[in-house]
């Protein structure tokens, strides 16, 4: 991401890296990798296979997949025994999915994108060229982005 990418909102960057070939969970995670701690090539790998519904598979939308990964960077508990941890980010991550669910009306992939739910139906170069105007996938990774600065910037 150039620096001057880097001075945009977080729904901007997520935009500007979907629409340079990233997947719905790449453009959202990569993002925000600064504030995560992790290069933008290691996030790029981490959020590679929750694109289309998690490898296509179009369940879990990838934009929030996206958002999970880096709310667990940013707020999940490190130890296995930290039970009050794991239940505080479970319920910080309900209320991450009910935001996007609030937008959009959904949660899932092939909800969203109003399609039957089938699995490695279409390479990915050409979803990428067809995304636009009439799949809403740009327009999620910025939902979701969004969702995350704002909760950042509410302290959580």
């Amino acid at each position: 991401m150039t620096t001057e990418e880097k001075n945009l909102s977080k729904a901007e960057q997520a935009r500007a890296l979907f629409r340079e070939g990233a997947n719905c969970a790449q453009a959202v995670a990569v993002a925000f990798a600064e504030e995560c701690h992790v290069d933008a090539e290691t996030m790029c790998r981490l959020a590679s296979g929750f694109g289309a519904g998690m490898g296509r598979l179009r369940e879990v939308c990838g934009a929030v997949s996206g958002m999970v990964l880096v709310a667990n960077l940013l707020w999940g508990p490190s130890q296995f025994s930290d039970t009050a941890g794991r239940d505080a980010q479970y319920a910080r991550i309900q209320t991450l999915a009910e935001r996007f669910r609030k937008e959009t009306g959904s949660i899932l992939c092939h909800e969203l994108l109003g399609i039957e739910k089938k699995k490695g139906e279409t390479p990915t170069s050409h979803i990428q060229k067809n995304h636009s105007p009439k799949r809403p996938c740009v327009e999620m990774v910025a939902l979701a982005a969004d969702i995350l600065e704002k909760v950042r910037e509410e302290g959580w």
